[in-house]
């Protein structure tokens, strides 16, 4: 090839490349036009379909409103992944594709600062993320060893356990997707509704089926409404993201209280054990614990009341303003008692009789199943802690290799970002446990280890300031050395945005991620707004963390931050068991800044 043929076809490839950002740019001005005129005189209406109101009222709902998202996998594998990225239009490059698991990820080298006055597609990289469900965290070693395999062969080797119960690769082509999909399909796995205003992966107890104390073991329950619902044409359209959790414990152990839809097992003295239902909890923004309906589901109802939940979001659900279309929202506007009325007389058509709540967790109970434990077969598990969730492709096919050795098949994951191996005869638990720490897995970790998470932060997400693994294991290194005895534990969650996917409202410490000045440099830095405090599972006592006005902490300043608030905590506790949560409510503004 010549020089001129060389640069006639590197001219080309720019004429194409921009020909595809201007195609862009129209199609995007165009929807915005579209929905411009599908507002005009609908200021007073909130989009609910029961309503009426079927106007698509956002760009959001144009999208949705022109075909069923589902429908993008044929596009995918039939012209983009023939194509290449820029051959994918917006709407289902930054839309439908969500329907599928993937997410653009961050262009690499683009600074916090530039995340909210840069547009989508300067932000995206030409990879993506995706998210494999793993409802209630069940894997299998072979299901385990083809994700490390997918991530070795196609995401460099990236793998993070999510706070639901999943695994994420990154740098994922669009030329590869659909091998990924066939090889996850082919050992008994979903992308399907990974993502996208859908019901996403179900949160379940990873000691479902195990626990020597659990009243019932809902994995049926959430089977029924996989094979029923998941990747169905009824709920693949809601206003937002559903999200759901089963428990089969005594002391539930999958944040009911922040859950669209949770089911936790309660004993009923006249029915037997069923479900305690709990709806329309959610963090981010505008946080809201979610309310008891005071009703006991049997478990061969479950999949119905689920349905019917799910229905009254897609039916009731405001669809107007994405930032008011969670069920958290809608359940506010109605208070508990209408939407049982509702969820019986139009979606049910059956009554609910009452039932007990479930246990109240006390004060120091953890419920993150780390360390070693015995199960009701006699067999024991043992749950290990990854720093914020990293791990890798190599690390998931060496811990499968670990399960089978010792004759285990089933390995789980947490909504704490931990990874638990099940059925573990006594005489091989230190194999198992020797063989994830040569990992880095600890099963009797430091209290830091052990209570930090981190959501993906600015490494790969496009709606991140700040980074957080990173910052988290710079945290974890110093305070566990810091304090190698710490007698009672404290959360630390580092959330990369405003919102919350790290549920930062709800850990000891939380921090979002926000640009904060620098009182040295007087510069504009990395940093984040604490919250200090935040309870779950206390009953009445649930609360979100405290926020001091006006206080804020650098990246670089946040392991000394941690440090001396716990300092201060230890210094002026009333008593060894009071909890750090409880200290920080009642402690003065000065000791927790």
């Amino acid at each position: 090839m010549t020089n001129t043929d060389a640069a006639s076809q590197g001219t080309t490839a720019a004429q194409t490349e921009a020909e595809e950002r201007r195609r862009h740019r129209e199609e995007a001005r165009k929807i915005r036009t579209r929905e411009a005129a599908a507002r005009k005189n609908t200021a007073s209406k909130d989009g609910q379909w029961a309503a009426g109101d079927r106007t698509p009222l956002n760009p959001n709902e144009e999208m949705k409103s022109t075909g069923d998202p589902l429908l993008v996998r044929e596009r995918i594998e039939s012209m983009y992944s023939k194509w290449g990225f820029w051959s994918i239009p917006p709407g289902d490059l930054r839309g439908r594709f969500r329907w599928w698991g993937l997410y653009t990820q961050r262009r690499q080298g683009i600074d916090g600062g530039k995340t909210a006055i840069l547009e989508p597609h300067q932000l995206d990289d030409e990879y993506f993320m995706l998210r494999i469900r793993s409802d209630g965290g069940q894997l299998s070693a072979a299901q385990a060893r083809e994700i490390g395999a997918l991530s070795e062969e196609f995401g460099r080797d990236t793998a993070d356990v999510s706070d639901r119960q999943n695994i994420q690769l990154h740098w994922i082509a669009i030329e590869n997707v659909p091998e990924i999909f066939r090889r996850v399909e082919e050992v008994g796995l979903l992308c399907t509704e990974a993502c996208g205003d859908v019901p996403r992966v179900i949160l379940g107890s990873p000691v479902a089926g195990v626990s020597d104390d659990e009243l019932i073991d809902p994995t049926p329950q959430m089977r029924e409404i996989m094979d029923k619902y998941i990747g169905s044409p009824e709920f693949s359209n809601l206003p937002r993201k559903f999200k759901t959790a089963f428990t089969g414990q005594p002391i539930p152990d999958i944040l009911h209280e922040v859950q669209d839809i949770a089911f936790c097992a309660v004993e009923h003295p006249e029915l037997g054990i069923g479900y305690d239902l709990w709806v329309g909890g959610g963090l981010s923004v505008n946080p809201f614990l979610g309310k008891r309906l005071g009703v006991f589901v049997k478990p061969e109802q479950a999949a119905e009341v689920w349905a019917g939940v799910a229905g009254i979001f897609r039916d009731h659900g405001y669809r107007r303003l994405r930032t008011r279309a969670r069920l958290k929202f809608l359940l506010k506007a109605w208070g508990p008692e209408k939407f049982l009325q509702v969820l019986q007389d139009d979606y049910l058509g059956y009554a609910l009789p009452e039932g007990p709540e479930p246990k109240i967790a006390k004060p120091g109970d953890r419920g993150d199943h780390v360390g070693i434990h015995q199960q009701k077969d006699g067999n024991y598990y043992v749950g290990v802690a990854p720093v914020a969730g990293r791990v890798s492709g190599t690390k998931l096919k060496k811990i499968a290799d670990i399960a089978e050795s010792v004759g285990s098949d089933r390995i789980r994951l947490t909504p704490l970002q931990k990874i638990l191996v099940l059925d573990i005869p006594e005489d091989r638990v230190s194999d198992v446990v020797n063989g994830l720490r040569a990992l880095e897995l600890e099963s009797d970790p430091g209290e830091f280890h052990r209570n930090v998470i981190a959501c993906t932060g600015i490494e790969y997400c496009k709606l991140a300031i700040v980074e957080t693994k990173q910052t988290a294991r710079e945290v974890v290194k110093t305070l566990d050395e810091v304090f190698p005895d710490l007698d009672n534990p404290i959360t630390v969650h580092v959330n990369g945005c405003p919102n919350s996917c790290a549920r930062v409202q709800i850990a000891d410490i939380g921090f979002k991620g926000q640009l904060v000045l620098d009182e040295e440099s007087g510069e504009q830095v990395p940093g984040f707004q604490v919250h200090l405090g935040g309870r779950l599972g206390r009953g009445e006592d649930n609360d979100f963390g405290r926020k001091i006005r006006g206080h804020k902490v650098t990246e670089k300043g946040m392991p000394e931050y941690v440090e001396r608030v716990t300092r201060n905590y230890l210094a002026d506790r009333n008593a060894s068991d009071e909890t750090f949560a409880d200290w920080a409510f009642r402690a003065e503004e000065e000791l927790i800044k």
